[in-house]
């Protein structure tokens, strides 16, 4: 079998890929040692594979959503490895081979890195726009990177952040209603007869229910699409996972801490409640020192300046009340000194959590946008011509396995500049210094008024008890019909 080696990866040829070597300044020596170790890293995911030839596509196709290619599907990928286009297209389109084995190998090389109690699982949706209507699960949705409305296949990823890196869990492909209730798309694009529909938000509390008890957290983060749906909320709050999410500025909440109107001349009967307001006009209201200020570490940008602010809220949940919450707004500034950008963000939490810790854990959530989002040009995460429903999984197992190994990469990197082992919290991209003002009792949510300001989040006791990570069963052999 060829090694990558002999195969003759081609970064060090590539222009693009020398002009990001030389700003990053990586010597042609470590990106000759990074082939031995992703061959080395291949090692513990090449047997999980049926049969030889099929371990050895998989080192093709995953080097080759390395390179530098500007399209990186089957067929530039076979014709930079000079071997034919077949075979590497039916390995990854509709091979006989489970994915989920190899994602649960991920997942156990995962959690044997980067596990750490006070780590964070972020789910997040990504948008893949297509030229056509024929691919799985396409639909008229918005995409973020085009910014408008267009043909898209969605996936929702589940990752995992913590003061040691990051790394990804999960991947599922959306299925749209008319999708699932359509027995000839079905048919065609291969999807499996006990794919039900289902929101993403009741998929995100699946993939959760299946992994969250052997990976080690203490929070869940997400997006709007998530923070917006009170049943989502509510389920995690049933499974006691503490969460930070966002929600859109128009969200109107009930301030717990405001002070109530006066009763009208004259009336009796029950005291008036605090009106409820958007949560951008309330942000607006709040005096400046109400705001606690941090300098946290985010991903490739660097140290940013942060302020936030918090108190606790009820929202409406159609005609009822909702239960108690915490609501974050959070600012922040880019190096250039740029207008701030603001978040609001909806929190639970079984026990008392500072700010800071609020604060350290969305900065995690967007270290894992930004990895994903690289990981689309780096590891060829949207770069796929599949149709089928298999074909999508294969890839994305295939790409996400391509980009755990930069993960990792970047990973030995930090400890390298580091002198070695990284100290705690070295790399961390919530790291936080200390507020420029200790949390005021006024500014806790209700059941943390009691919460010692001297304790760090390392120090709280948000961790769950949580089991090893199953080991990738032996592979069993699927009965897919071959794409036509």
């Amino acid at each position: 079998m060829d090694t990558i080696e002999e195969t003759g990866m081609s970064l060090l040829e590539d222009p693009q890929a020398q002009a990001l070597l030389a700003e990053a300044q990586v010597t042609a020596g470590q990106v000759r040692g990074s082939r031995r170790r992703l061959e080395s890293f291949l090692e513990r995911y090449v047997p999980l594979f049926y049969r030889k030839e099929q371990g050895h596509n998989a080192r093709i196709v995953v080097e080759g959503l390395l390179r530098g290619l500007e399209r990186k599907t089957a067929e530039p990928i076979a014709r930079e490895h000079g071997v034919p286009r077949k075979p590497i297209q039916f390995f990854v389109g509709s091979g006989k081979w489970e994915d989920e084995v190899v994602m649960a190998e991920v997942r156990r090389h995962g959690v044997e890195t980067l596990g750490d109690p006070p780590g964070v699982l972020v789910f997040d949706p990504s948008a893949f726009p297509k030229k056509g209507t024929h691919s799985c699960g396409v639909e008229r949705a918005w995409c973020g990177r085009l910014g408008k409305v267009e043909n898209c296949q969605i996936g929702l990823f589940l990752a995992y952040a913590t003061s040691r890196g990051q790394g990804p869990l999960d991947r599922r492909l959306y299925l749209p209603k008319d999708w699932v209730a359509d027995r000839v798309r079905r048919d065609e694009c291969h999807v499996p007869a006990g794919v039900k529909f289902q929101e993403r938000w009741r998929m995100a509390l699946e993939m959760l229910d299946h992994h969250g008890a052997s990976v080690p957290h203490a929070a869940v983060a997400a997006e709007d699409e998530f923070g917006r749906v009170a049943a989502f909320r509510a389920g995690l709050r049933d499974r006691r996972e503490a969460y930070v999410l966002e929600v859109p500025c128009h969200t109107r909440v009930r301030d717990l801490q405001g002070r109530r109107p006066p009763r009208r001349a004259g009336k009796k009967g029950r005291r008036r409640q605090v009106p409820f307001r958007r949560a951008d006009a309330w942000a607006a209201a709040q005096p400046a020192d109400r705001w606690q200020e941090f300098t946290v570490q985010d991903g490739q940008k660097g140290p940013i300046r942060v302020q936030a602010v918090t108190t606790p809220v009820r929202t409406r949940q159609e005609k009822r009340l909702g239960p108690e919450e915490g609501l974050i707004v959070i600012r922040h500034w880019e190096s250039d000194g740029s207008e701030p950008d603001v978040s609001y963000h909806l929190t639970w939490a079984p026990q008392e959590v500072p700010l800071e810790l609020w604060v350290r854990t969305h900065a995690r959530r967007h270290q894992i946008e930004q990895m994903l989002e690289h990981g689309k040009g780096e590891a060829g995460l949207d770069h796929y011509e599949v149709r089928s429903y298999v074909g999508w999984h294969h890839h994305m197992t295939l790409s996400l396995l391509a980009l755990w190994f930069l993960s990792r990469e970047r990973l030995a990197m930090k400890k390298k500049d580091a002198g070695g082992d990284a100290a705690a919290g070295a790399g961390d991209p919530g790291a936080s210094v200390a507020a420029s003002r200790p949390q005021s009792a006024a500014d806790r949510p209700r059941g943390q008024h009691g919460a010692d300001p001297q304790r760090t989040s390392q120090d709280l006791p948000l961790a769950r008890t949580h089991g090893p990570v199953p080991a990738a069963s032996p592979a069993r052999r699927l009965r897919i019909k071959r794409l036509q």
